[in-house]
């Protein structure tokens, strides 16, 4: 008899874990120096990752290893040369762009590899370039942007209103250079490494449902730690705006990253960043 998504006591588990995350630390944040939940969540995939690598390194291949170093140097490369990216300071400590790169370089290979030892025992979510397909991964990429260029533009037209300022022009070559930062971590490590660790643990209780089911649980991880501080101070609001956000730019990235490939995820993610760097917001 199969058993039925509510019934499945890793998801039960894993659902409680991520939910008491987010309230402890939006209960904590008035008394507290907490660190960010995007922090939070980056150290925790990072670990997990960390944890399949040594148990599972041998299922590597050479291709793997220079995919994520490429994906690092590429992530580091560009976050020592940002301008118009400025990401909050890593739990609190890492400020400057140099430590930055290192950090998020860092985050990215591990990030990477552990996603690829997933993918070698079947994830969820197919790596074009590291399979050295790189005909499918151009046409990815290419059907990513695609997706994305309507939604990149409502994006504009939504943080115009939403932060009630006029576009400001910023120099193209900056923002197409700097919207890699999360177009790139953000999507190895919610989309790749984060489903795929979660679709580890629930492949044995939930065969049948566990990629589509860890993938919308990345997707609610990945959107809604994006509100730090507006859960603190209105939850409903938040909660609200993780929502709209999930359907229209959360969804895409994940049916992209499980019908095409992570590539395909990038570019969207990639779009949706340049576009609002362009803009100013």
């Amino acid at each position: 008899m199969q058993l039925k998504i509510w019934q499945s006591r890793p998801l039960i588990l894993l659902s409680a874990g991520v939910l008491a995350i987010f309230v402890g630390r939006t209960l904590l944040v008035e008394g507290y120096k907490a660190p960010l939940l995007s922090d939070i969540f980056m150290g925790l995939v990072a670990l997990g990752s960390l944890g399949v690598c040594v148990t599972g390194f041998r299922r590597l291949r050479p291709g793997d290893w220079l995919a994520a170093a490429a994906l690092s140097a590429l992530v580091g490369a560009g976050m020592r040369c940002a301008t118009l990216f400025s990401p909050y300071p890593f739990f609190g400590f890492v400020r400057d762009n140099t430590g930055q790169a290192v950090v998020r370089g860092a985050l990215t290979f591990i990030a990477a590899l552990g996603g690829l030892v997933v993918l070698r025992q079947g994830g969820p979510v197919p790596f074009a370039a590291a399979s050295g397909d790189w005909r499918k991964s151009g046409r990815d990429g290419l059907f990513g942007l695609a997706v994305g260029l309507p939604l990149a533009a409502l994006n504009v037209v939504a943080l115009q209103l939403t932060q009630g300022r006029a576009i400001a022009w910023q120099n193209p070559l900056a923002a197409l250079l700097d919207a890699v930062q999360p177009g790139v971590v953000e999507e190895v490590i919610y989309r790749f490494a984060a489903w795929g660790l979660l679709w580890l643990l629930l492949r044995r209780s939930l065969p049948q449902q566990a990629a589509s089911v860890a993938g919308l649980l990345a997707l609610l991880i990945h959107n809604y730690a994006h509100f730090d501080a507006l859960l603190a101070e209105a939850p409903l609001v938040a909660l609200g705006m993780g929502l709209v956000m999930g359907v229209f730019w959360g969804l895409p990235p994940y049916f992209l990253a499980r019908r095409r490939s992570l590539e395909a995820a990038i570019a969207f993610h990639w779009l949706q960043d340049a576009a609002r760097f362009l803009a100013g917001f």
